[in-house]
């Protein structure tokens, strides 16, 4: 994929596109535009000097940068940068635009992760261009504020005030609770972004996880009601889903269908793995459920 997404940097300048997105469109959904029947994914490339405009809409946003350090992303004016590993939100209805810094030949390319389907299912789909092209940095400070674990009183948050929730300090925390933790037999060491606000799901509409791994194979099969998003960040392996194996490696995408039994085998070390779902959605609604079978060592 990484091919065509850079062969399509050289076609098509973001003017001429607005975003240079590849849709990672389900074979499944043929026709839709989505990776699951509520989540959309896509790879979007942004090439040094190049800013994708601002603009905003109703759907929820997050970003998990997958290559390139010198990209930022600026959201109602703050803004953040985006290095590998970090997930960055965009809430609905927030400003956004992005850039790159960098010198020539420093790209950025992350997976964008909307809830799409879901906001088009209650035709609630809306957009709207920023009369400039980028918006001017003009951080309120308090996305600092709630980062130090801090609430500001002033006034309501209608969503989550953290833009960005870097790689390298989620993976050290992570690393360090599976020093003490037993992992899952299935699921290792899994930890969910939350929104500091509310203590619960990072968006509304999505859910988003990071999990280390253990080396060598699931003791068991796991499953969902919600078809997960499935991104490895570091390690390789493969996931057995309904008796195929699909082998993976850093930056891969799959994807886990609802409620079908899966197992991981991790090669020599631990992987790491970002994952998304609509559990969020699923579980205001009372929908949500999961199973464990420890009788069964490949899905």
């Amino acid at each position: 994929m990484r091919e065509h997404l850079m062969r399509a940097g050289e076609l098509i300048s973001v003017e001429e596109a607005e975003r240079r997105v590849l849709i990672l469109e389900n074979p499944a959904l043929a026709g839709t535009s989505s990776i699951t029947r509520t989540l959309y994914a896509g790879l979007q490339l942004v090439r040094p000097g190049e800013v994708a405009p601002a603009h905003r809409h109703t759907q929820s946003a997050l970003r998990l940068i997958l290559e390139g350090e010198s990209a930022y992303s600026t959201v109602d004016g703050d803004k953040t940068p985006m290095r590998f590993g970090d997930v960055v939100v965009t809430p609905p209805w927030s400003w956004h635009d992005h850039g790159n810094d960098g010198a020539p030949a420093e790209d950025t390319i992350w997976l964008d992760a909307l809830d799409i389907p879901t906001v088009g299912f209650y035709d609630a789909s809306f957009m709207e261009n920023h009369p400039d092209r980028a918006q001017k940095p003009e951080p309120d400070g308090r996305a600092a504020l709630w980062a130090a674990g801090l609430r500001p009183l002033d006034r309501p948050q209608p969503a989550n005030p953290v833009t960005s929730y870097p790689y390298a300090a989620a993976l050290k925390r992570l690393e360090q609770y599976a020093a003490r933790q037993a992992p899952h037999p299935v699921r290792g060491w899994e930890a969910e972004y939350t929104d500091p606000s509310t203590g619960g799901p990072i968006l509304k509409t999505i859910s988003a996880f990071l999990s280390l791994l253990p080396a060598g194979p699931s003791r068991g099969t796991y499953r969902s009601t919600d078809a997960t998003v499935f991104v490895p960040v570091e390690g390789t392996g493969a996931t057995t889903v309904g008796g195929e194996v699909f082998e993976w490696g850093p930056r891969d995408v799959l994807v886990l269908p609802a409620w079908v039994p899966y197992a991981h085998e991790v090669d020599d070390g631990a992987a790491v793995v970002f994952s998304y779902s609509d559990r969020a959605a699923q579980t205001a609604l009372g929908l949500w459920r999961e199973a464990f079978d420890t009788t069964r060592h490949g899905a």
